[in-house]
């Protein structure tokens, strides 16, 4: 809740460019080959990021929410985890060392699985900003399509895809889902610039995310 009243009168995508940029800090720079060891990634900090990242998603309205349900799903996942063992757990990579180790990673409703959504829901984020940037007249249900379908579509099973498509009908306009994204301080330049920062922020970040899942052979799993 204190979080939540500290976001207010900002723009969710301003609030994820601070909660990022603080990510950001927080880690160490990597040179090269990734060493599990010395490139955690802090839990609280990147669950904080999810947040963010969730509310801009809200903003697209029904369409959204069954992959909201997931986001919010995963991110209670690995807070609850984190929360057992709060100094064991304070980085990503030991909550995926531990379930390796235990053999349930790919099992189930695993946190490793938990990530891995995360940072895929997250790709479909970028993805829509990226062409928002480019085209801010874009039709908003063919963005949507299409980010959908370069990001999840192809880990999404036949019953995720059908239902995102029926969802897809009730995307805003391109004008509304602007007018809610922006604070009341914002034009369309300015937006346009912050959604530009959030995805040079995001793309590394999210690169060696994936990067750690394909050393844990967890970034061809897909859904049902």
């Amino acid at each position: 809740m204190k979080r939540k009243r500290e976001m207010e009168g900002k723009s969710e995508i301003r609030s994820a460019i601070e909660e990022l940029s603080m990510l950001v800090k927080a880690q160490p720079a990597t040179v090269g080959d990734i060493n599990l060891d010395a490139a955690p990634i802090p839990t609280k900090p990147f669950l904080h990021v999810c947040t963010s990242i969730l509310q801009v998603l809200d903003k697209i309205g029904p369409t959204m929410a069954v992959l909201r349900q997931d986001i919010h799903q995963n991110i209670q996942r690995l807070e609850n985890l984190c929360e057992s063992d709060p100094t064991k757990y304070l980085n990503l990579i030991e909550i995926l060392k531990k379930e390796e180790s235990e053999g349930n990673a790919r099992k189930g409703s695993s946190c490793s699985k938990a990530l891995l959504w995360l940072t895929r829901s997250m790709d479909f984020m970028v993805a829509l900003l990226q062409k928002l940037v480019k085209d801010p007249g874009q039709n908003m249900e063919q963005a949507v399509e299409e980010s959908y379908n370069i990001t999840l579509k192809p880990r999404h099973g036949w019953i995720s895809s059908a239902a995102f498509k029926v969802a897809l009908k009730l995307v805003p306009d391109n004008k509304t889902f602007i007018s809610l994204l922006m604070a009341k301080d914002q034009n369309c330049d300015n937006l346009k610039e912050e959604m530009q920062t959030l995805i040079t922020l995001l793309v590394p970040f999210l690169e060696q995310i994936h990067s750690v899942m394909r050393l844990y052979r967890l970034d061809r799993l897909k859904s049902s």
